[in-house]
């Protein structure tokens, strides 16, 4: 698979810092709270014209 030779090269290093990317990724966007939508919390006023 990865080895040193391959890690020496541009790409080797381009993958390796994909590689970092995706893990401080996956890190940051799990301590994120999902609030619900903001129209979600709003009452909605209809008035009915006759």
């Amino acid at each position: 698979m990865f080895d040193r030779r391959f890690l020496r090269t541009k790409l080797g290093q381009a993958a390796l810092a994909s590689v970092a990317t995706m893990a401080a990724f996956v890190a940051l966007s799990s301590q994120i709270q999902a609030t619900p939508a903001f129209a979600a919390d709003t009452p909605v006023n209809t008035v009915i014209l006759a």
